[in-house]
């Protein structure tokens, strides 16, 4: 008989730990493993504001996963459509080609999208920081207003070129906006025609605190570092609506404005709308040990899941972070095991370990285990977090020796133009509208 097969769907922090895992416990002849990724590598999310500034490469943060995983085979597509009751995902290859993958225990990884609003302007002129490609987008686009503007004999434009907006408050609206607003101030200083009183940076949030998850001290202590260099944060504020070069906030606000950056929070993988399960916020309800009601041999963690925290009591769910998608990769590793050989599942329960919060430089703040820190002993501590989460050596040498060289050298804002010509949207960079209808998925795996 055929080894039965195990059918992953998304190669970040949860699906690629699991991949690992299962590969380090079972045997060749126990299971075939698939993975469906359409980039084949992983994605370390929590350093792309240090790619958006030109701190790090982008190689630095994406592990390929055919570096960690020996005998997992990579689908190079994504998942568009899953049918449970055929035990069947549809995937669009990163070709154009559809192809059905059969399976006998399916693992959902999709991960999430950027976290959209029904705000006119939006879709069209704000981009996210979810993907390699919208970083590198994010640095062009960031040191191109700065030529733009040293280019333009207009005033108005210049404005408009030199005023950024972030919107979201939470750790990757506020590293985005602190990277940035360090390496425009730092760039401007190359352009004779240019001050850096003209350089005007926003962090717009509608919740009354920044971060709030870090507690109110460290909270104010990073607004205080951001207010200090020169970026304008307001809170209890939002986006009415955005056009080519103005944003406008819910204070009646029109900001000059050709760069808005959303990082207001995620939604989960829109495949997980193609199922017809129970959601909780989006997120696919799920047992403790991490097997979906009603869904024979699916599994569900990451962002994509709602995982009950049991270490606080079981009530809430885990937040999506790569802290709990990893652990949580490695306990789904452990209950696929057990289902292959008749034992019985354990439940997932991770204790947070903190959270750490780089502001480049020496700034930072930090709660590892409790500890609230800030200054350098939180930057020490945020990077050697950063650099044991990493999952390979080559990727820690690569990071260190790119912090290294940039804290010595400094940067030589140079923008590549690679993807010029691409739209910058959300729905082009996270490919939001890729995704089948129950009625098409059944068609399609009918027909298979």
């Amino acid at each position: 008989m055929a080894a039965p097969r195990i059918l992953i769907v998304g190669g970040g922090f949860a699906g690629m730990e699991c991949a690992h895992k299962l590969e380090k416990k079972l045997s060749p002849h126990e299971a075939e493993l698939r993975l469906i990724s359409p980039t084949a590598h992983q994605l370390y999310l929590p350093l792309l504001p240090h790619v958006a500034s030109g701190v790090l490469t982008p190689q630095s943060v994406a592990v390929p996963l055919r570096r960690m995983l020996r005998r997992t085979g990579i689908v190079p597509g994504g998942a568009v459509g899953i049918d449970p009751e055929a035990k069947a995902v549809i995937v669009r290859k990163i070709n154009g080609e559809e192809v059905v993958e059969r399976y006998d225990y399916l693992v959902l990884t999709p991960g999430s999208v950027t976290r959209q609003f029904d705000i006119p302007g939006v879709d069209r002129h704000a981009v996210g920081v979810k993907t390699l490609a919208e970083a590198a987008w994010i640095r062009d686009h960031v040191i191109s207003q700065l030529d733009l503007a040293a280019a333009s004999s207009s005033r108005e434009e210049r404005a408009q070129r030199l005023q950024f907006v972030v919107v979201g408050g939470g750790y990757a609206g506020v590293e985005t906006a602190a990277y940035l607003q360090r390496l425009t101030c730092a760039a401007v200083e190359r352009y004779p025609g240019l001050d850096v009183s003209q350089i005007k940076w926003h962090l717009v949030d509608i919740a009354p605190k920044l971060m709030p998850e870090l507690g109110e001290r460290l909270g104010e202590k990073a607004m205080e570092i951001l207010q200090r260099r020169g970026v304008n944060v307001s809170l209890g504020v939002s986006v009415a609506k955005a056009t080519e070069d103005t944003v406008t906030l819910t204070d009646d606000r029109v900001l000059p404005c050709r760069t808005l950056i959303w990082t207001a929070g995620v939604a989960p993988s829109p495949l997980i709308a193609t199922l017809d399960a129970e959601t909780n916020r989006g997120r696919l309800v799920v047992r403790p040990d991490l097997t979906v009601p009603g869904l024979d041999g699916v599994f569900a963690l990451g962002d994509a899941a709602a995982v009950p925290d049991l270490a606080k009591g079981g009530d809430a769910i885990c937040p999506p972070t790569a802290q709990h998608a990893m652990r949580q990769g490695w306990a789904a590793a452990r209950n696929l095991v057990a289902a292959l050989r008749g034992f019985p599942l354990t439940d997932y329960k991770h204790k947070d370990m903190g959270l750490v919060v780089d502001l480049g430089g020496i700034q930072a703040v930090s709660k590892p285990l409790g500890v609230q820190l800030t200054g350098l002993p939180a930057q020490i501590v945020a990077r050697g977090y950063h650099l044991g989460a990493l999952r390979t050596l080559t990727a820690r040498f690569r990071t260190a020796a790119n912090w290294g060289l940039n804290a010595v050298a400094g940067d030589d804002y140079v923008r590549t133009s690679f993807q010029r010509q691409r739209p910058a949207t959300l729905k082009d960079f996270e490919m939001t509208d890729a995704y089948l209808t129950q009625e098409e998925i059944t068609k399609r795996v009918a027909a298979a």
